[in-house]
C-alpha cells in the first residue's frame, strides 16, 4: 500500500486469441477468452496515449466498461475514468453504437452484440497534480500515470478498464512502442514484433483476470535498468532520472543489501519469482509528480521520490520504503481477504485488517533492520518511540477494525496514517506477547508464516474469523490482545510490553528533523488562510526555537520558493531531508508582518522519551528482549 516518506509465476502456456473476423462469444456466463487490448504509445497526440478494448463479441443487448474509480493499496478515490477523452463504441463496420457516461468512471453500451471494441484516449496523472491529482488535493503520484517522450509511467489500471460481467476474462496486453525504448514489466510476455521499418515494437503480454492487469505496472522509455538476485527472487530495478543524476548502479547497491538482509530475515517465504522496483525522480517542474512515496503490489513496488536527494538521503528513503513494499510479499500476496482477492474496483468494501497488512509489514520493515544489524538497537528504540509519538496525536481510542472497514469515509479516513504508527506497534506488542508466551520461541514473523502456509496466494480467509483463527493458532493473551486494543478501542499501555523485555522510558534530549519532534508533525495546514503554520510544538524544536519561530507563524517562502497548497508537500519533503551545514532562508509572516530566517543549519533537538535498558532487567527480560530483537 503507500507510504510517505514523511514516516519516513510463471504461467502455462494459452493460445491468444487475436482479432479477427471470426468471433467467439462473449457474455454473463462468458467462455473465458482474452480481451485484446492496445496501448499505443507511438501515436501519442496532445499528451493522450490511445487505447483500444476488444472484448469479443457480446449476445447481451446492454453492457457496462469501466475505469477504476478506487485501486488497491490507495484507500481513497482516485476517479480513473475523469483522465479518459474521446470515448467511442464501434461496431464490426466502424460504425459508432451508442455509449453513455453514466459517471466519472462508467459508461454503457447498447446493442451490444455489435460491439466490436472500444477506444478512447487517455491524459496522464502527473501533469494535472498542479490542480490536485488523483486522490484530490494531496495527490498520491504512485498510483498515477506518466505520458512524455522519454517515460512512461503505466499503471495500468490509469489505461484499461473493465466490463462488469469480464473482470474474470484473460487479458492480451499489447504495447506498441519506438523500438530504442527500454522496457520493464514482471507481467508475462507472450511475444515481440517489430514493425517493417524497424521503428517499432508491440510487445505481447498475457494477464490471467483484470487483477493482473492492474497488479502490473509498467515502465517504458529512456531508463536505467540493473538485475540481482536474492535468494530464488530476481529483482528488477528500473530508474528513471530525468536529468541522471541517480544511477540504477548506484542504487543498486543499497538495495541490494537491504533485501538481501530481508531475505535472511524472512527465510523461507519465498512466494514470487520476480519483484520489480519502478523508481521515478521528480525533477520539481511544474508538470512533474509531487506526490513522494510508493505503492505496493504483489510483486512490485512503484516509488516516486525527489531527484533533488542527496545520494545519502535517497538512499536511506529508499530504505524505509521499499523494505517496507517489499514485505508485502508476506502480505497482501501470501495472507488476505476476500475484500483483496474479490476486489470491486467501483464499490470496494475493505478489510477490517489493516493492523496487519499495513501494520504488521511497517513493523517487519523496522525490526528486520535492527535483527539483521543494519541499525543499532537504540536507532530502532528511536523509530518505536517515534511511532509512539506520532500515534498518540491521533484517535488512540478508535477502534482499528472500524477504521479499516470504513477508511474511505470520515472519521476514519483522516485516521489512515495511524496504520503505520499504531499498526506497527500493535504488530510488535503480538510479537512480544508471542515471544513471551513461548520462551522465545514464536513471534509474528511464525505466525504469518503458518497463516502464509494456511492460505496462500490463491486462497483468501474470511474477514470476520480472522482474530478467531490467529487466536486458535496462537495463545488466549493474543486473542484478547486483539479483542481489547484493535476491536476494540482501549489504548495500549506499551510500558507494560517493554518492562517485559526489560526496557524502561527516560526522559531526554534526542535528535529530531525540522518539521518533527521526535516523529510528531510541528507544522499543520491553516484552510481559512490556505497557509502552513507553525504549531504549538515548535517551541520545542530547539533549531526552530533558537532562531525565533513561534506557534502560528505562517511559513511563506523556503529558500526563495513560495509555499502553496500545490507545492507544501514537495518544499516540505525538501525540508525533512536538510542536513546541519546547509544555508536556509525561510520566510514567515505573523501578524501581517513578514520575519526572516537566514542561517546555517545547526542539528535540531526535542525533549522526548526514550528507550533504554533497564539497569535491574532480570535474566529472563534480556533473553526475551534478545530473542525478540535477534530472533
Amino acid at each position: 500500500m503507500n507510504k510517505s516518506i514523511l514516516t519516513t509465476a510463471a504461467i502455462a502456456a494459452l493460445l491468444l486469441t487475436s482479432c479477427n473476423s471470426t468471433k467467439k462469444t462473449t457474455n454473463d456466463l462468458a467462455v473465458q477468452i482474452p480481451i485484446v487490448t492496445t496501448l499505443d504509445l507511438t501515436k501519442v497526440t496532445n499528451d493522450k496515449v490511445p487505447v483500444t478494448i476488444n472484448p469479443g463479441r457480446f449476445t447481451v443487448e446492454k453492457v457496462t466498461y469501466r475505469l477504476p474509480r478506487v485501486v488497491q493499496g490507495t484507500y481513497s478515490v482516485s476517479d480513473f475514468g475523469k483522465y479518459v477523452d474521446s470515448f467511442k463504441a464501434l461496431d464490426y463496420e466502424g460504425n459508432e453504437l451508442e455509449a453513455t457516461k453514466v459517471d466519472t468512471n462508467t459508461w454503457e453500451i447498447t446493442n451490444a452484440q455489435k460491439l466490436d471494441k472500444v477506444t478512447y484516449l487517455v491524459n496522464d496523472t502527473f501533469d494535472m497534480e498542479v490542480s490536485g491529482g488523483i486522490g484530490g488535493e494531496t495527490p498520491f503520484s504512485p498510483a498515477g500515470t506518466n505520458i512524455e517522450s522519454t517515460n512512461y509511467v503505466l499503471n495500468l489500471h490509469g489505461f484499461v478498464g473493465y466490463f462488469d460481467s469480464l473482470k474474470n476474462n484473460q487479458y492480451k496486453l499489447d504495447v506498441v512502442s519506438p523500438t530504442n525504448f527500454k522496457r520493464t514489466s514482471a507481467l508475462q510476455e507472450v511475444g515481440t514484433k517489430t514493425s517493417e521499418d524497424g521503428s517499432t515494437l508491440t510487445s505481447s503480454y498475457f494477464a490471467p483476470r483484470y487483477f493482473d492487469i492492474t497488479d502490473n505496472p509498467m515502465f517504458y522509455g529512456n531508463l536505467d535498468v540493473e538485475e540481482f538476485k536474492v535468494g530464488d527472487i530476481k529483482i528488477v530495478l528500473s530508474v528513471y532520472s530525468p536529468n541522471k543524476k541517480h544511477s540504477a548502479e548506484k542504487i543498486k547497491a543499497v538495495m541490494e543489501k537491504m533485501m538481501q538482509a530481508q531475505k535472511a530475515y524472512l527465510g523461507s517465504i519465498n512466494s514470487t519469482a520476480r519483484y520489480d522496483i519502478y523508481l521515478y525522480l521528480s525533477d520539481g517542474t511544474e508538470k512533474a509528480p509531487k506526490g513522494f512515496g510508493a505503492l505496493e503490489h504483489h510483486t512490485s513496488t512503484v516509488v516516486v521520490l525527489p531527484e533533488a536527494m542527496p545520494d545519502e538521503a535517497l538512499a536511506k528513503s529508499m530504505i524505509d520504503v521499499v523494505s517496507h513494499e517489499f514485505f508485502h510479499i508476506v502480505t497482501p500476496l501470501s495472507v488476505h481477504s476476500e475484500d483483496v482477492h474479490y476486489f470491486d474496483y467501483n464499490q470496494p468494501t475493505f478489510s477490517k485488517h489493516l493492523w496487519m497488512y499495513e501494520g504488521i509489514t511497517e513493523y517487519f520493515a523496522t525490526l528486520f533492520q535492527v535483527n539483521q544489524g543494519l541499525v543499532t538497537e537504540d536507532e530502532f528504540y528511536s523509530k518505536i518511540m517515534g511511532k509512539i509519538k506520532t500515534a498518540s496525536s491521533m484517535n488512540d481510542s478508535m477502534s482499528f477494525t472500524k477504521m479499516s472497514e470504513n477508511v474511505l469515509d470520515e472519521p476514519y479516513a483522516s485516521q489512515y496514517y495511524n496504520v503505520y504508527q499504531k499498526g506497527a506497534l500493535i504488530g510488535m506488542c503480538i510479537d512480544i506477547l508471542m515471544r513471551e508466551e513461548s520462551n522465545g520461541d514464536r513471534g509474528v514473523l511464525s505466525l504469518m508464516k503458518e497463516l502464509s502456509l494456511k492460505y496462500g496466494k490463491n486462497k483468501p480467509f474470511e474477514d470476520d474469523k480472522l482474530i478467531e483463527e490467529i487466536t486458535e493458532m496462537t495463545y488466549p493473551s493474543i486473542g484478547a490482545f486483539l479483542n481489547t486494543h484493535v476491536v476494540g478501542g482501549t489504548p495500549i499501555n506499551y510500558n507494560e510490553f517493554f518492562a517485559k523485555v526489560g526496557l524502561e522510558l527516560n526522559e531526554s534530549k534526542v535528535k529530531t528533523n525540522y518539521i518533527q519532534n521526535n516523529g510528531a508533525i510541528i507544522v499543520r495546514p491553516d484552510k481559512a488562510t490556505q497557509t502552513i503554520r507553525f504549531t504549538e510544538a515548535v517551541n520545542d524544536n530547539s533549531f526552530w526555537a533558537e532562531n525565533g519561530a513561534q506557534p502560528n507563524d505562517a511559513i511563506k517562502e523556503v529558500d526563495g520558493v513560495a509555499v502553496t497548497k500545490e507545492n507544501a508537500n514537495q518544499i516540505f519533503t525538501k525540508m525533512f531531508m536538510w542536513q546541519p551545514g546547509n544555508e536556509v532562508e525561510v520566510k514567515l509572516e505573523r501578524d501581517g508582518k513578514e520575519v526572516v530566517i537566514k542561517t546555517t543549519l545547526t542539528q535540531s533537538y526535542t525533549t522526548g522519551a526514550s528507550l533504554k535498558d533497564d539497569p535491574n532487567a532480570t535474566q529472563k527480560q534480556k533473553e526475551l528482549r534478545k530473542a525478540w530483537l535477534k530472533g
